[in-house]
């Protein structure tokens, strides 16, 4: 079943094509980069357009936010729980890196 509006897309297209917009496009002529992943290379593609990175990467930004806040913080309870999260947190980079392998 084609999409409802597969006419007007076409004609769009069409439209564009004659009037050259897809004339000079960046890249034209040279050979698609390799892909790692060929299945999920849309999906990588707009993950990492997105701002997105690896799980281990913003675990590893959560785990600097900790860190400045143990040299900030003076309160000795708070310290300690700080310092859990932070093995906690180096053991959640361990397995995300483990992972993203």
């Amino acid at each position: 079943m084609d999409h409802p509006l597969i006419d007007l897309i076409n004609a769009k297209i069409s439209e564009a094509e004659a009037e050259g917009a897809f004339d000079n496009l960046e890249g034209a002529g040279k050979p698609l980069p390799r892909e790692e992943d060929p299945e999920n290379a849309m999906l990588n593609r707009l993950v990492k357009e997105a701002g997105g990175v690896p799980e281990f990467v913003s675990l590893s930004r959560e785990l600097a936010r900790l860190r400045e806040e143990l040299r900030e913080t003076g309160d000795r309870t708070r310290r300690q729980d700080i310092m859990k999260e932070m093995s906690m947190m180096e053991a959640r980079i361990d397995l995300a890196r483990k992972q993203y392998r």
